[in-house]
């Protein structure tokens, strides 16, 4: 373990005299058999026993008078296998969207505060600026006082009983014990390094925002004209002025010393029609020089590329998806001649098409950006060395890599309206879209 991590200061039980840490001889064997009952609820969820898990939850409930020895065992499992997660490659959203996707809203509030303890081990200066921002978004705060409360005030906050916390416990530790492995993305906590941004780095944060509100603003119009061909337009040139805000940031890159790899970041594509929804996003990532890798058992997607072109990456995406989804709910329901439902299988048809034009619409936008920065002679070969080296940071992450086949379209008239939807789509990032419910 790095020598950034700090030990734990050691709390108050903040009640009566005894500690449940303390070397007293029946809380300790209490904290032997709440380990064993531990593991044998964990056992019995992996074998799917309802039996065994019922029996070992209610054991633990009533193991002692004093529940912060369960709890207190719960809490170093948990903050053990969240520190396991970092080392599988888990960032603290992937690990978030995870519980929530595979069991329900208490579990992930549970998960966010053993991220949240195991997160306050390590010093500030040695947690990577991506991390802090996770660690923001989800609110991973300290809000109790002592470990040996921590769960107490949670069932408190909560409104749920002694066994409802310790059966959401166990279900939480089985989902982190199975986790796969994931390819790293960044230092992990406590081996980060934070530098102080130089004056050149400052000046160079202060135009990508104006490029960006630039971008943001000229799109935003695209989407309020209700004009097809000036919003085309619009969208077109915004699309353009983002491959040339990359563009300056690999010469910016190359002209400095010691330039940055490439870097990765995760997108989630969830159900349904997950399937389209990943070629889409493999098309924008490609578009911005960047690779997608999908994990479909896992809703998500790994990015790879250059920092500015992740952004943009994620941007455009999010916003694509947003209109292809409005797009599509706005066509409706479908049917055949027989009356049966055909609803699914135009909206998966549709979703395909669309991605595919996007491709076409976004290479097209792409390349004459590119064609037009070409009279600058250095501007090829940095473009190709950052090109190679995005697909060397695939081959080592992913060195069993495999390009699935996607899947057959049947639906022809699915597919005539995505595409059409796809040449009215702006071609942009706006932050203020809001994403409609998911359609079923």
């Amino acid at each position: 373990m790095p020598d950034s991590r700090r030990r734990y200061a050691s709390h108050s039980c903040g009640r009566g005299t005894t500690d449940p840490d303390g070397p007293d001889p029946r809380a300790a064997s209490e904290r032997d058999t709440a380990e064993r009952l531990i593991d044998a609820a964990l056992n019995a969820l992996a074998l799917d026993d309802a039996t065994a898990w019922s029996l070992c939850v209610e054991r633990l409930a009533r193991l002692s008078d004093d529940p912060r020895i369960v709890d207190l065992a719960l809490t170093r499992r948990l903050r053990a296998s969240v520190r396991t997660a970092w080392e599988r490659g888990w960032l603290p959203t992937d690990l978030a969207r995870h519980s929530a996707r595979e069991l329900a809203g208490r579990h992930r509030s549970l998960l966010v505060d053993a991220i949240a303890d195991e997160m306050q081990t390590y010093s500030a200066a040695t947690v990577d600026a991506r991390w802090r921002a996770q660690l923001e978004a989800l609110g991973a705060d300290v809000w109790w006082e002592a470990d040996s409360d921590r769960l107490e005030t949670w069932r408190a906050r909560e409104d749920v009983p002694l066994s409802a916390c310790v059966a959401a416990a166990l279900e939480l530790l089985r989902l982190l014990t199975v986790l796969p492995r994931l390819a790293l993305i960044g230092p992990l906590p406590g081996t980060a390094v934070r530098n102080e941004p130089s004056r050149r780095q400052n000046s160079s944060a202060a135009t990508d925002q104006r490029m960006l509100s630039r971008i943001r603003a000229l799109l935003a119009k695209a989407e309020s004209t209700e004009f097809p061909e000036e919003a085309e337009a619009l969208s077109a040139r915004a699309q353009e002025l983002i491959t040339k805000h990359s563009i300056d940031h690999a010469l910016l890159s190359a002209a400095e010393d010691g330039p940055t790899g490439p870097d990765g970041c995760r997108i989630p594509v969830d159900a349904p029609y997950e399937s389209p929804k990943a070629v889409l996003l493999t098309v924008v990532a490609e578009a911005n020089r960047c690779r997608a890798v999908w994990h479909r058992e896992l809703g998500l997607s790994t990015v790879l590329g250059f920092p500015a072109d992740l952004a943009a990456t994620e941007m455009l995406y999010t916003s694509l998806l947003v209109q292809a989804t409005s797009a599509m709910v706005r066509a409706g329901s479908h049917q055949d001649t027989l009356g049966r439902s055909r609803t699914r299988s135009f909206r998966h048809a549709f979703l395909n098409a669309y991605a595919a034009r996007i491709g076409e619409r976004l290479h097209a936008a792409s390349t004459r950006a590119t064609r037009e920065a070409a009279a600058n002679q250095d501007l090829l070969p940095v473009l190709s060395a950052r090109e190679q080296a995005v697909d060397q940071a695939v081959s080592d992450l992913f060195p069993a890599l495999t390009r699935g086949r996607t899947r057959r379209v049947s639906n022809y008239e699915g597919w005539i309206a995505g595409r059409a939807a796809a040449d009215l789509a702006a071609l942009h990032a706006n932050d203020q879209i809001t994403t409609p419910s998911q359609a079923r």
